[in-house]
């Protein structure tokens, strides 16, 4: 080989070896990919394309193929693949793709604190992984690999229909819907609706919208077709935003058509896991309403979602949004597996027809606070439901006797006093308000245990309901958890660190009965004693601030409620019981239905009694037991000599310790 042969062969490898894989190269090279490329292969389409235009191709993983259930021909690569090179930046809007009638492909970019996220329609683009590059024919190109294999609404099978609508609009795709693959679903009853109420120009609308659409099962009872009006069919659309379910963030609210001067109607999805299987719900909220259309939440399941269309997305799901026309009880059992088929479950367990079912059947202003299908997995609470007369006691424990939304139970709360009474007789349920920033979550304890509210104000004819994370009544944590957690008793929390005086709270050996000053009552002490207040926070005041405590405190071989602290020692005798510190002396009373216990010769108001921990009873009280001897400065601090101290704190203070913890 001469000398020039050689130089050529070299130049040439270099610029072989320097030249950028092409898009169909870097396919062939990802295993991950394989199905993918072997599907475009298939298509003669796509495959000329792939060689000789410029192009984007969204890529499913193998993963992705596997999960898969829709259909599968060779056609569906060019739902897969636009005309235009679009890289990540230009990602947006909507992008044309190559399948008959070129529907379009969503993109939605979702934003929070640590990253960006791009999707293309409900499939993640996998930000890391795409690729550009120009093909042979010097074409530009670009790559994007997805997790989920995009599905496009088609007809059925071929020959099915003589002329099938490719790409139709929300309104083609309802008005045709017996035409296109669904499944077993019909929409025949709401398509009616729309037609009869002059509806269609809402789903005929140009731009980028979502839909819902119930199913004809959905309108049992007959009578639900009655109250859909106008108002109703605006409530199932939510304009100018392409929402599906993975790139729509849980419980963001979108406000719907029907949001105007009178009627306000916000829609939100919320995502359960029901064993292994992923439920997403959609929730309509009519925050504000008129004789027609009632306040509150109504959940569907989204039986069908994510079907695209020429202007946005449509689910289907089980039920009209807006219409509350079931009692509490036909909502628990409206769905075998539904967000409180457990809760239903548990209930029948008791008899067909007892007393509890009953109430709930027929009462006319009621609230229920419902535990979740997870809350009653845990051990303790299995436990409790063989006992069918705890089971009872406990039931009751979530029922009030009055229509409860969640802002008249915020207002109610304003200043922490709020108690609503149950109907386990003597128990009351407690409520907190946690705000961050805009949002507010609502907490609820009853017999002990702090629930979170996850589901406010489902409404229905009889009352409303909210979804807890917890069952109320059965106790999972100890008085050190308990101390900890409540968000009333920080004050007193932060107090028992001094001297590690709280670890004692987590011994399952001992049962405590401690009288826990709130933290309101610490609030008035503050004001009241500002110097003593300030002094028993005080590294060198530790000791004399665990002497305080230690009076609060009984340490015995089992607990006391109010009712057994009351039968021991009525308004006459006191009842001597021993602490760490000095014997306590006390007297009970019952007034107006609140317990007052009698120390040092004042009534103080037992605010929370009968707090049920794992190893003992917290009474939540509103003063301290504090002696005029128990706090003295000695050396360069001011000399203290405290009369009959009440207690309390400053709002500043609070919120300092509140954040530290």
């Amino acid at each position: 080989m001469g000398p020039c042969i050689l130089l050529l062969v070299m130049c040439v490898g270099l610029v072989v070896a320097d030249r950028k894989m092409t898009v169909a190269e870097k396919l062939k090279e990802d295993a991950d990919l394989s199905q993918f490329l072997a599907l475009l292969e298939r298509n003669v389409v796509a495959n000329t394309s792939l060689h000789y235009r410029q192009m984007t191709l969204f890529a499913p993983t193998n993963e992705a193929f596997q999960r898969y259930m829709g259909e599968m021909d060779d056609n569906l690569v060019l739902y897969h693949i636009s005309n235009l090179a679009t890289t990540l930046t230009n990602l947006d809007y909507a992008i044309s793709s190559e399948l008959d009638g070129n529907p379009p492909l969503w993109v939605t970019r979702r934003h929070d604190a640590m990253h960006d996220d791009i999707y293309v329609n409900n499939a993640k683009v996998f930000i890391s992984r795409s690729y550009q590059s120009v093909n042979r024919n010097n074409k530009r190109q670009v790559l994007h690999v997805i997790d989920q294999v995009l599905q496009p609404l088609q007809p059925h099978g071929p020959g099915s229909v003589s002329s099938p609508v490719y790409s139709p609009n929300a309104y083609q795709f309802l008005e045709h819907s017996d035409v296109f693959n669904i499944g077993q679903h019909r929409l025949r009853s709401f398509r009616q609706k729309v037609n009869q109420l002059q509806k269609s120009k809402v789903f005929n609308a140009e731009g980028r919208h979502t839909f819902f659409i119930p199913v004809d099962e959905g309108f049992e009872p007959a009578a639900r077709s009655d109250l859909i009006d106008e108002k109703v069919i605006d409530g199932h659309v939510i304009p100018h935003h392409v929402l599906f379910t993975h790139a729509t963030p849980d419980a963001k609210e979108f406000e719907t058509l029907a949001f105007g001067d009178n009627v306000k109607v916000i829609v939100s999805f919320s995502t359960t896991m029901n064993g292994k299987e992923e439920i997403t719900y959609v929730k309509s909220n009519t925050v504000a309403g008129d004789a027609k259309h009632s306040r509150g939440v109504v959940l569907a399941d989204i039986v069908r979602a994510n079907i695209p269309v020429k202007n946005g997305v449509v689910h289907l799901i089980q039920r009209p949004l807006m219409v509350v026309d079931t009692t509490i009880i036909n909502f628990l059992k409206e769905k075998e597996d539904g967000p409180l088929c457990k809760f239903y479950e548990v209930l029948m367990d008791l008899g067909p027809n007892n007393q509890f079912y009953t109430e709930l059947t027929l009462a006319k202003d009621i609230t229920l606070f419902a535990p979740s299908n997870e809350a009653w997995a845990e051990l303790s609470v299995q436990n409790i439901i063989r006992n069918h007369q705890k089971l009872k006691e406990i039931l009751n424990l979530h029922l009030v006797r009055e229509r409860l939304p969640m802002d008249a139970i915020i207002h109610n709360n304003m200043n922490q006093i709020y108690q609503a009474p149950t109907a386990l007789p003597r128990k009351y349920l407690y409520f907190n308000i946690l705000t961050r920033g805009q949002n507010q979550t609502l907490t609820v304890e009853g017999g002990g245990v702090n629930a979170t509210v996850i589901q406010p104000n489902i409404a229905a004819t009889n009352g409303f309901v909210h979804i807890i994370d917890r069952v109320l009544g059965v106790p999972y944590t100890t008085v050190f958890e308990k101390l900890k957690a409540d968000p009333m008793l920080n004050i007193t929390y932060n107090l028992g660190k001094r001297q590690m005086f709280n670890h004692q709270l987590n011994d399952m050996e001992h049962r405590y009965t401690y009288f826990v000053p709130r933290d309101h009552a610490w609030l008035k002490f503050q004001i009241r004693h500002p110097s003593a207040y300030k002094a028993l926070f005080r590294e060198d005041f530790g000791y004399f601030t665990k002497q305080i405590l230690e009076r609060h405190v009984i340490r015995a071989g089992r607990a006391y409620t109010v009712s057994d602290l009351k039968l021991l020692a009525n308004e006459t005798h006191p009842f001597v019981l021993p602490t760490s510190r000095d014997p306590l002396r006390l007297r009970v009373k019952e007034s107006d239905k609140n317990y007052y216990v009698e120390w040092n010769g004042h009534w103080i108001h037992v605010f929370r009694p009968d707090v049920e921990c794992t190893n003992g009873i917290i009474h939540v009280i509103d003063e301290p037991f504090v002696l005029e001897s128990d706090i003295r400065a000695t050396g360069a601090s001011e000399r203290l000599n405290l009369p009959f101290l009440v207690p309390v704190l400053s709002a500043s203070y609070f919120l300092t310790k509140l954040f530290e913890n």
